[in-house]
């Protein structure tokens, strides 16, 4: 882990974040300027700050939780879909392996790679969406 890396701080616990699932390999928290509401950046707990830098045997378990978080934000906030991404360096606004797992529902306005950012309404509503997305994951297991 990196003392300067903000990621990193979220998943010690040292800065607060909506977190929606965190186990052993990664942690899922809100993301604070969503392409659209739910919008969840899952971050590898293990510190590298590309998918070519994370070890090999973490490649599988961590895409196994970026498939559950996908699955569960379309179940949990009644998506049509889901957007996931990597950006690896170029774009990377935080230089710390993260995928982001965006819901999609149809005509929703997304084209191409053009992210047009939103913002919840307050701090209550972000934490509506947080709760219905842990739900998601409690129902799951």
């Amino acid at each position: 882990m990196t003392a300067g890396d903000i990621f990193c701080s979220i998943v010690r616990g040292e800065i607060d974040a909506e977190i929606v699932f965190s186990d052993e390999i990664a942690v899922a928290f809100l993301d604070h300027r969503p392409v659209f509401k739910g919008h969840c950046l899952l971050a590898s707990r293990v510190h590298v700050e590309t998918l070519a830098d994370l070890p090999g045997d973490l490649v599988g378990p961590f895409f196994i939780r970026a498939q559950l978080l996908s699955r569960t934000l379309e179940e949990a906030l009644g998506a049509d879909g889901t957007f996931v991404a990597i950006n690896n360096k170029v774009s990377q606004s935080v230089p710390h392996l993260h995928v982001h797992v965006v819901p999609r529902h149809r005509k929703d306005g997304l084209r191409g790679f053009f992210w047009p950012r939103t913002k919840y309404t307050n701090d209550a509503e972000m934490k509506d969406y947080a709760e219905r997305i842990r739900a998601g994951f409690d129902a799951a297991s």
